[in-house]
């Protein structure tokens, strides 16, 4: 009867730090989730500011030249939010830009960037969102013209102009370069901003950050490259990390407009590793 009893209290003892470790584990989780959730820019699309509306509860307008769509609600709430949603649905939707239902979404939602976050990133970046309150708020119709809202349609455009590929890092780079590959190309998604775009919405990719003189808000989006003598180029590593955190140019200036929600939401609250690591991929040295 001593060994049994003995026996149970070892089992109940286990299965308790079993649970504390899962629970530990998971905290860890939903904490690298936060961060995921910071750079790729989530709060800034999917929080309407303007009109006071809960934190990633959607409803953000993202005007473009073929109309205007508004951003969903991404809170857990089950009718109005993604809170019924399973992990490979969610994994689905980042990197294949499929809805559950099998319904394509439109490009304005960055998944042709996002299909280069890895898997466990988008797992974190779930745990996380199922953390957040839920917020019962439907979000509404996109203001888009026939033809461009007919979503079978973006079957074609996915052929013509979407690579579903994850992130290749570069063995002949170090690891810091392609850290900021990575960030660039994928959960930062720079790419769709600073890069400019054919009449059929998609990136040029002979262009590659090469800016976007005519973007849907009206500014001009400058070009991030070293060697075609943009403002940029002149800007040195610490310049970079220190304007990224800040908004602050080595002149100066603030950066302003769009730039200035990403310094705010995403940028500024990255690691300075992280930031270091975008400087030398965009090919700062020193």
């Amino acid at each position: 009867m001593r060994t049994l009893t003995l026996f149970t209290a070892f089992a109940i003892f286990s299965f308790a730090l079993s649970l504390s470790a899962r629970a530990n584990e998971h905290a860890e989780q939903v904490k690298r989730g936060e961060y995921v959730l910071t750079i790729g820019g989530c709060v800034s699309c999917h929080t309407n500011e303007k009109a006071k509306g809960k934190p990633l509860a959607g409803g953000v307008p993202i005007k473009t030249p073929f109309g205007t769509f508004f951003t969903p609600n991404i809170t857990p709430d089950k009718e109005t939010g993604i809170g019924g949603w399973s992990d490979d649905e969610f994994i689905q939707a980042m990197t294949k830009g499929m809805a559950p239902d099998g319904s394509h979404y439109f490009p304005a939602f960055p998944y042709t960037s996002y299909t280069k976050i890895s898997r466990q990133d988008l797992l974190d970046l779930k745990a996380y969102l199922d953390t957040v309150s839920p917020v019962n708020a439907k979000v509404q119709e996109h203001d888009v013209p026939f033809p461009f809202n007919v979503r079978a349609g973006m079957a074609i455009w996915k052929f013509l102009f979407f690579e579903n590929a994850g992130f290749k890092p570069d063995r002949r780079k170090s690891e810091e370069w392609n850290r900021g590959a990575y960030l660039v190309n994928g959960p930062s998604h720079c790419v769709e901003c600073h890069t400019p775009r054919n009449l059929l919405g998609g990136v040029k990719t002979d262009q590659m950050l090469a800016g976007e003189p005519n973007s849907p808000e009206g500014e001009k989006v400058p070009s991030l490259l070293t060697t075609d003598g943009s403002p940029f180029a002149k800007w040195s590593l610490s310049d970079t990390v220190f304007g990224l955190q800040t908004g602050m140019t080595p002149k100066g200036d603030f950066l302003g407009g769009s730039m200035g929600k990403v310094i705010a939401n995403t940028t500024g609250k990255m690691t300075e590793a992280d930031l270091k690591a975008i400087a030398v991929y965009l090919g700062k040295t020193k």
